[in-house]
């Protein structure tokens, strides 16, 4: 009798995008981190992926990604700092893995077809901000580790929060070289 012990690697995560049947459980998950993020309800949330430059997730309610380009309507003070700093952008406005799946690369697989998408659609710049207070001690090394790095700073939400802005250049298809 002999045992096959090979294990397939992981397939690469689905990306989809966030439809009408999956809001209510990405809604939730958005909810469950709230501190870092905002809290949102189901007609706020609705009103953003309408405006959403990219709005994907992973699984059910898995992972999943939401940023806005320059020409968004939407009025959060971090979305509108980088507004007046930038004139072509695409912002990070939340980004979360549930807890039980961190570790298997899937913000890096969100991040990596943002980049992609942002870079199809002509864009050089990838901006978020980053808690400072309260700290999000898991964010800090993960953004900087994408390239990231910090433009500024802000105290918020009547000093309940402060932030630090970072930006990541995107090289253009047409600014590659090849060796």
């Amino acid at each position: 009798m002999s045992s096959d012990r090979s294990v397939a690697p992981p397939a690469e995560p689905r990306l989809l995008p966030i439809v009408t049947g999956a809001e209510a459980a990405i809604l939730a998950l958005n909810n469950e981190h709230a501190s870092e993020l905002s809290w949102l309800d189901a007609n706020r949330f609705a009103s953003l992926l309408k405006e959403a430059f990219y709005a994907r997730r992973i699984g059910e309610a898995d992972a999943f990604l939401i940023a806005f380009d320059e020409r968004a309507t939407y009025d959060s003070p971090n979305y509108l700092w980088f507004r007046r700093r930038f004139t072509r952008f695409v912002y990070v406005d939340r980004i979360v893995v549930a807890p039980p799946l961190r570790g298997r690369g899937y913000a890096r697989r969100l991040y990596a077809d943002l980049f992609d998408h942002a870079r199809s659609a002509g864009h050089d710049t990838n901006v978020c901000e980053v808690n400072s207070d309260p700290h999000n001690p898991l964010s800090d090394p993960f953004h900087a580790g994408l390239g990231f790095t910090e433009v500024g700073q802000a105290t918020i939400h009547q000093g309940s929060k402060t932030v630090r802005y970072l930006a990541r250049t995107i090289t253009l298809a047409h600014q590659k070289t090849s060796n």
